[in-house]
């Protein structure tokens, strides 16, 4: 009892003033009526980023790509957008692309750049050509000149043939042989008096005559195989006459229909040179043009009601737009932002269609990709998405070095299918690409990809605070309204931007800064204007901004309030009043998902004689991490060079936090851990009013924690659900104080006195504090003050130390007398 009188008395340090406990951001600070009246920009803190992405947008030279760093909802995709937006309007337009067939060649289709906005004529001019020459060349082919000059043709192959004939028919005659036409062919036979001689006549005849028949039998043959033989001959040179006629027919119809054609693209070499192609091909293949719609050839080609052009067979004079740049604006490049960049989105794919069993492709079935599409101008990437992607990330890094767009597949780089495929010309590539990605992507391609830092010459780091400036009412304040403004959301009143401030340093976990993270802020002015407008309100009120964040406060938290249930139905064992020895309240925070909310833990220490050894039961476990075993280490060199230097350390301690059956990280606790094992050496109690936080080195001194607002209002919490004393509150570290933004019903209590907030700079502090009990510094003797906290635990080292020399000289003696 004589400690509990101790602490009606405490000593130690002060607690915290009002004043300290939150940003001192009031609506008095602003000098508008309503945010309306603000304008400004939601750039502000950006100026290390917005300069590296100007000299992305604006750098002429190649490989000065840009990664974009930054925590998602900083507005730097928005940001990116409206800088590329606005350099793409001062770049010229790029070139259009097509693919053309490569009639020597099929498989290697032509890329062709245009000028801007001359592929979709050029694709229409080539559609007209092949619907005007279906319906001409067959009119030619149709037309009485044609037909005349055909017949001639026929004519007089007929007559060559027909004479050759006749002579060697009329020779036969004379040399009394007939030419029979038979099943088998021709046969001659020699003939009396005009009739065909039968063999039995034959027989009749003297060897003489036999041999003459014979004779002029051979004779015959011999001609008419001369004859036969020369038909080919004259066939092929009629064949020959016929495509020649044909050729110049067909070479008239498509110079008068090509020439407008080429006139219109005549200062474009490539397209001069692929427009000889055509026009060679379509010489070459009028035929395809006299095909009937029923597959018959050589006919009048009756005039079709549809577009010749769409058919089939008339693909390989199609032109394939790959590149089309709209508009008649001189300049503008593009900016595009691929979404889902897998390989094909990326670079383009080859399509492929299945005939009869089999896949087939044409140089009409390659689709572009984002990089054709950004060409000449910008392309927005996600660093997230484009590395999990198979094969992306090395298709856009091998496009950036090569300077070009080559299409292939995954299938085939790994040779997976035997299909043939297409080969098409590689497209230029002028194109300034940036990547968007939090800044571990970032860190970790530039330490284990060494194409990285050639290829991304720039980083856009994206701050996520500001540090909180004198004028309350500037260009933050201005921010805030742009937001509202941009999302058509009410103004606020200064109660409102008042309590926005608070927010935001909330946010940040820190009273001197405030968030840029415009995601969350946007996500909060809407609630609150919903809010505001549920109740009728014309102006978002410091009111609506309360019900928002309690709100949502209450929709996260169903485990908070699980916790604190189990610690007030004392299923969780934790002490709100009284005092223990080698009992300490811990404080420690939860994060699961967007969800972080502090809970206090009941942490023991218990001591003895022993070796030196601190024994920790999580890391025994292996519940403790690396941090947290770290923190034991320190918190032991404390120990051994606080007390008892003149002695061999002869403690034996463990520690453990009680109830605890998950995972215990960070050294956090290491402050209260220290003092657990102090107040268990000295024997002097612990307030269980109070709770700690903090991590300690090994002279002693406390450093900041992170999340020190959730773990004072979790031990508030549980507190106030039991009845407020006025000697509850939380120790935290002094380094902390300036990060303290804490809600409105602590600072009330601290306000009337019902609750306490007290900075530590030493463990002494923290020693002072939970025991009442002065901690002592050495004197001049070397000894800690009679009574003081530290002489009692250096005492009790002492005494551990002296038992266990006794215990070992005790043990000699009787090994000597065996």
């Amino acid at each position: 009892m004589e400690h509990e009188d101790d602490m009606a008395n405490p000593v130690g340090p002060a607690p915290l003033p009002v004043v300290k406990l939150s940003a001192p951001v009031k609506a008095e600070d602003f000098t508008f009526s309503t945010s309306a009246e603000l304008h400004g920009t939601n750039w502000i803190g950006q100026d290390r980023a917005l300069g590296a992405l100007r000299m992305a947008a604006e750098m002429r030279h190649s490989d000065f790509n840009a990664f974009v760093l930054g925590n998602p909802g900083s507005g730097r995709r928005r940001m990116t957008r409206a800088i590329l937006a606005e350099a793409a309007m001062n770049r010229p337009r790029p070139a259009d692309w097509v693919y053309v067939n490569n009639f020597d060649a099929p498989d290697k289709p032509v890329a062709i750049e245009l000028p801007p906005g001359m592929a979709t004529k050029l694709r229409k001019a080539m559609e007209e050509l092949i619907d005007e020459l279906a319906n001409d060349i067959p009119a030619l082919f149709d037309s009485e000149d044609y037909q005349t000059r055909r017949r001639s043709i026929e004519q007089s192959y007929t007559e060559e043939h027909e004479a050759e004939m006749s002579r060697v028919f009329e020779q036969a005659r004379a040399r009394d042989v007939a030419i029979l036409r038979t099943p088998m062919g021709f046969t001659v036979v020699g003939t009396r008096d005009g009739e065909v001689m039968t063999p039995e006549k034959y027989r009749n005849l003297s060897e003489d005559e036999q041999a003459a028949i014979d004779a002029a039998v051979d004779e015959t043959e011999q001609e008419l195989a001369a004859a036969l033989k020369a038909v080919p001959g004259r066939e092929k040179q009629h064949r020959r006459d016929v495509e020649d006629l044909n050729y110049a027919m067909a070479t008239g119809g498509v110079d008068v229909a090509i020439r407008t054609l080429r006139e219109s693209f005549s200062g474009i070499q490539a397209v001069t040179d692929y427009l000889d192609a055509v026009r060679g091909d379509l010489i070459e293949n009028a035929e395809i043009f006299l095909v009937r719609e029923d597959g018959a050839e050589a006919g009048p080609f009756p005039v079709a009601t549809t577009r010749h052009y769409a058919k089939p067979r008339f693909q390989r004079y199609a032109v394939n737009v790959v590149v089309a740049q709209e508009g008649d604006g001189e300049n503008g490049a593009p900016v595009i932002e691929e979404d889902l960049p897998t390989l094909a989105n990326l670079i383009g794919r080859i399509e492929y269609a299945s005939e009869m069993g089999a896949l087939v492709t044409n140089f009409t079935m390659i689709k572009p990709g984002a990089l054709h599409r950004a060409n000449g101008g910008f392309l927005i990437l996600d660093a997230r998405q484009i590395l999990s992607e198979p094969f992306a990330w090395d298709a856009l890094k091998r496009c950036l070095r090569t300077h070009e767009i080559a299409i292939y597949s995954p299938a085939e780089r790994l040779s997976l299918i035997s299909t043939v495929s297409l080969a098409p010309d590689p497209v230029p590539l002028d194109v300034r690409v940036i990547l968007l990605g939090e800044r571990i992507f970032y860190y970790l391609l530039a330490a284990l990809d060494p194409d990285f830092a050639h290829l991304f010459k720039l980083e856009a780091d994206f701050n996520d605070h500001i540090t909180t400036g004198s004028d309350g009412s500037g260009a933050y304040a201005a921010m805030i309204a742009e937001i509202a403004r941009d999302g058509g959301l009410r103004p606020l009143d200064p109660p409102a931007m008042a309590r926005i401030f608070n927010e935001s340093h909330r946010m940040t976990g820190d009273a001197e800064r405030l968030s840029l993270s415009l995601d969350h802020l946007s996500d909060l002015l809407r609630e609150a204007d919903f809010w505001s407008g549920s109740e009728g309100h014309d102006v978002i009120g410091a009111e609506a901004v309360e019900k928002a964040v309690a709100e949502r406060e209450f929709r996260a938290g169903r485990l908070r309030e699980l916790g604190a249930e189990a610690i007030l139905r004392e299923t969780l064992m934790i002490d709100t009043d009284g005092v223990r020895v080698g009992q300490i309240n811990a404080l420690s925070v939860l994060e699961i998902g967007g969800t972080r909310f502090g809970l206090p833990s009941r942490l023991t220490a218990r001591t003895r004689l022993g070796t030196g050894k601190v024994v920790d039961i999580e890391r025994e476990t292996e519940l403790g991490g690396p941090i947290h075993s770290k923190g034991m280490l320190i918190l032991q060199g404390y120990l051994a060079a606080a007390y008892a230097t003149d002695a061999p350390m002869s403690l034996w301690a463990s520690l453990v936090f009680e109830q605890s059956y998950g995972g215990v990280d960070g050294d956090s606790a290491s402050a209260a851990e220290l003092l657990a094992i102090i107040s268990s050496l000295s024997d002097v109690p612990i307030d269980q009013s109070l709770a700690i936080t903090g991590s300690v080195n090994q002279f002693g001194d406390i450093q900041a924690i992170g999340g020190v607002n959730e773990k004072i209002e979790g031990f508030f919490d549980i507190c106030a659900a039991r009845g407020l004393t006025g000697r509850q509150g939380v120790l935290i570290p002094a380094a902390n104080v300036k990060h303290l933004s804490l809600r409105r019903r602590v600072i009330q209590a601290v306000e009337a006195g019902q609750f306490r907030i007290l900075p530590m700079r030493t463990i002494a502090d923290g020693i002072e504090a939970l025991t009442g009990t002065v901690a002592g510094t050495r004197l001049p003797d070397g000894l800690y003050p009679e009574g003081s906290v530290n002489r009692r635990a250096e005492d009790q080292l002492r005494a551990f130390a002296a038992k266990r020399k006794a215990f070992g000289r005790a043990g000699k003696e009787v090994r000597t007398d065996v």
